[in-house]
Order: C-alpha cells, then sequence, then structure tokens
C-alpha cells in the first residue's frame, strides 16, 4: 500500500469527507505542498488512508491574521480554530493555509 502524503486527526475526518473542511493549517515542516498537488489522505492517529484530495491553493497567515472566513473552512468558531492551532503548534506564529477539495 502507498504510504499516504498528509494526515488528519481523526475527529477532522467526516468534515473533509462531507466537505465541511476544506483547509488545513499547518506549521513550515509542511509548507512544501503546492497547488495541484494530489495527496492520499490519513488518519493521524493510526495513518489509515481514508481519501484523496487535491491542493486547490495554498498562502501563510499568523495567529493574529486568522479571520472569520479560515474559521468557516475549518467548519469550527474563529475563537475554536486559535485555540486548536495553539494546542497543536504552541510558541508558533508562522502557519501555511492549505486549501483542499476531496477527489
Amino acid at each position: 500500500m502507498a504510504p499516504n502524503d498528509i494526515t488528519f486527526f481523526q475527529r477532522f475526518q467526516e468534515d473533509i469527507l462531507a466537505g465541511r473542511k476544506t483547509i488545513t493549517i499547518r506549521d513550515a515542516s509542511e509548507s512544501h505542498f503546492k497547488t495541484g498537488d494530489v495527496l492520499r489522505t490519513g488518519r493521524y492517529e493510526d495513518d489509515v488512508y481514508f481519501c484523496t484530495i487535491e491542493v486547490t491553493g495554498t498562502s501563510t497567515v499568523t495567529l493574529d491574521t486568522l479571520t472569520d472566513t479560515h474559521a468557516q473552512q475549518e467548519n469550527m468558531t474563529l475563537r475554536q480554530l486559535r485555540t486548536v492551532i495553539e494546542e497543536i503548534y504552541p510558541g508558533q506564529n508562522q502557519f501555511y493555509v492549505i486549501e483542499f477539495k476531496c477527489l
């Protein structure tokens, strides 16, 4: 079986498959993805494949420049988004937005 290119926490799988989550915000270690990339997607907890996505856009963002639009694309409130980002990437402020669609 081919390895996954990107992983998401299992709690986000349903939203991704339903098209409710259309971006992911990552740190510099995952800043290499570019528009047009087709990625095998797995669950972070067990690396089990669950879908293939296509990167439709990329941009940079800081905690202070996150907007309600980013939160909507993540299917959460802006407060929830900032909290999740701070929990996953404590002490960091520069992030990379990866826009995607399920194929």
